[in-house]
């Protein structure tokens, strides 16, 4: 062996060796995150930031957890910042080519095998941080137009993933020392970019494989698990994001039908580790709340609260799900006094914040007395100056609560029936009571009153808009009920008075989309696919329309799909 060869094999156990103690320390400052140790464990990184491509990565990461449990626009902006940081980082240590190399791995594709494997490592790393900058977009701009338009990194990030899942599968690869923290670095990326956009609405779809995308939902799950259920690195990674799949995603932009049991079981072994992680206790509500034990889920917020100070942006996560657990139980100031705290404790939304508590205070009896001296129409009137843009954007349910706020803004407005249970469709909550027949029971007699008030007043301009607001969702508890015919004739009602309805136009392809997935719970599913089309193609440009289109792709896939397999996940990794 050459002088020149004993050096490099030198350099390459060198470099497998700063490989190992830096995996090691990032694994022990996510332990420490975990365990509500934020800043010990950003302190333990940030020294090794500029050095390391894994303390980078996994400062960045920290921060983008922060990012994505808050929606605070400063801590997006600072994880959007952090990550591009850590990116550079990264991109130090992937292998160096010259002009001849680049141009002949765009002829013969580059061959990864020939990489050592702190530069395999590299390219995992630097593929995660475009993957992680993408997803902070995600959370930015719903409606995907800055996703799309930033198509170069994501697709190179995506290419990435496919090639080095080749790699793995390659006769010639030869596992390293830290093959696991690769392969769950691999699994992440695959199973997160398949079934995120399995996801996809068809027509931003179309987009992303007109420039190569394609995403498989059951392929996603099934690499998400297997990394969640393997020692590694990113085990703890796979585990959130099934978790957040499982317990919103398939809520927010589903139909709902997120599987409860799996997140329960990725959830266990993590709150049996970490009793008293403020992150796991919050699932743990989120789950509770799905399977509609709303004083449990209650109880585990509140637990979440008390078990840290530091990060006071993640209370508001719990206040917000405090909210709604209380609009569930019909118990509108305790849903007003969550809704205050947000309005003056969180920057996400003031708008959305506002109108929450203007519409609480419309549910409050003759003889309730507002909690502060506020008054309904006023605060209902600041709304619409209110309007924050993140990144350029407007959140869509801000835009939701300006767009029905603004009827205050006349000197003799004509008020909302039900906002607050209006607005608990948008977030699919009926779902959640549909769990609980009490709780659905008492919702329905809320909206008999508001129906029998609304045939006492006078006729106005609005009648039919407001008449189908609560026909909507009239239909919801009728169907969780299970008197489907009753159901039926709600959501038919919405659609054969189209015409008449002036401004909620978003009513008609959601009664459609209701009725679709009616149908499809009784296995009609050719009618289903029919309404589900005509929901799509004949109705734009109304209130929410990209959070629809998700439902709809969501249904359509339902609709298309064989049925479910039972197939499940192991346990989480936790050592």
């Amino acid at each position: 062996m050459t002088m020149s060869e004993r050096a490099g094999h030198s350099a390459e156990r060198s470099s497998t060796s700063d490989l190992n103690v830096a995996l090691r320390e990032c694994m022990a400052a996510l332990d420490l995150f975990l365990n509500n140790k934020f800043s010990d464990a950003l302190a333990s990184l940030q020294a090794k930031t500029k050095d390391s491509m894994y303390h980078a990565l996994t400062y960045a990461t920290i921060l983008e957890m922060q990012a994505m449990m808050t929606f605070d626009p400063q801590d997006i902006l600072n994880a959007g910042n952090t990550m591009k940081e850590a990116q550079a980082t990264c991109q130090r240590f992937r292998k160096k080519s010259t002009v001849a190399d680049s141009i002949n791995n765009l002829v013969h594709r580059q061959s990864l095998e020939h990489f050592t494997e702190e530069e395999i490592h590299a390219e995992i790393c630097y593929a995660e941080c475009l993957l992680q900058r993408a997803a902070l977009t995600f959370l930015q701009d719903e409606n995907m137009v800055s996703f799309i338009k930033g198509g170069i990194k994501v697709r190179n990030s995506y290419q990435t993933y496919r090639e080095l899942d080749s790699l793995i599968q390659s006769p010639h690869y030869v596992k390293g020392e830290n093959h696991l923290h690769f392969e769950g670095g691999v699994k992440l990326g695959v199973g997160a970019f398949n079934l995120t956009l399995s996801m996809f609405p068809a027509r931003i779809l179309r987009l992303l494989e007109f420039v190569g995308f394609s995403g498989n939902k059951e392929h996603g799950l099934l690499q998400l698990q297997e990394g969640a259920s393997s020692y590694s690195f990113r085990s703890v990674l796979c585990t959130m994001l099934l978790l957040c799949y499982h317990t919103f995603m398939t809520f927010v932009l589903g139909t709902g039908k997120g599987n409860v049991e799996e997140a329960e079981k990725l959830l266990k072994p993590y709150l049996a580790r970490y009793p008293k992680g403020a992150i796991f206790l919050f699932f743990a509500g989120r789950i509770e709340t799905l399977k509609g034990n709303i004083d449990a889920a209650v109880h585990r917020y509140e637990e979440c609260c008390e078990a840290q100070q530091y990060w006071k942006q993640f209370h508001h996560m719990c206040y917000w799900e405090l909210m709604w657990c209380f609009t569930y139980k019909r118990q509108w100031k305790m849903a007003f006094f969550y809704a205050d705290l947000l309005s003056k404790e969180n920057t996400w939304s003031k708008a959305t914040y506002i109108y929450m508590k203007a519409a609480y205070l419309s549910m409050f009896g003759p003889d309730d007395c507002s909690p502060f001296g506020d008054s309904e129409v006023e605060l209902f009137r600041i709304v619409p100056s209110l309007k924050l843009k993140i990144a350029g954007k407007s959140l869509p349910t801000e835009k939701f609560a300006i767009r029905k706020a603004r009827r205050y803004l006349s000197s003799n407005p004509i008020p909302l029936p039900v906002p607050p249970l209006e607005m608990m469709y948008i977030w699919n909550g009926y779902a959640v009571i549909g769990k609980c027949p009490n709780l659905t029971e008492g919702m329905l007699e809320t909206l008999n009153e508001a129906e029998e008030a609304l045939a006492r007043s006078s006729a106005t301009e609005l009648l039919a808009d407001d008449r189908c607001v609560i026909k909507l969702l009239k239909g919801l508890c009728f169907k969780h009920l299970g008197k489907i015919s009753e159901a039926e004739d709600h959501f038919n009602y919405i659609y054969l008075n189209e015409k008449k309805i002036k401004y909620d136009h978003y009513l008609i392809p959601n009664a459609l989309l209701e009725l679709a997935i009616l149908y499809l719970d009784q296995d009609r599913r050719e009618e289903a696919i029919k309404l589900l089309e005509k929901a799509k193609q004949n109705y734009k440009n109304y209130s929410m329309e990209t959070r629809t289109h998700f439902r709809i792709q969501a249904a359509l896939h339902q609709a298309k799909s064989a049925p479910e397999n039972g197939m499940h996940c192991g346990a989480s990794a936790v050592s």
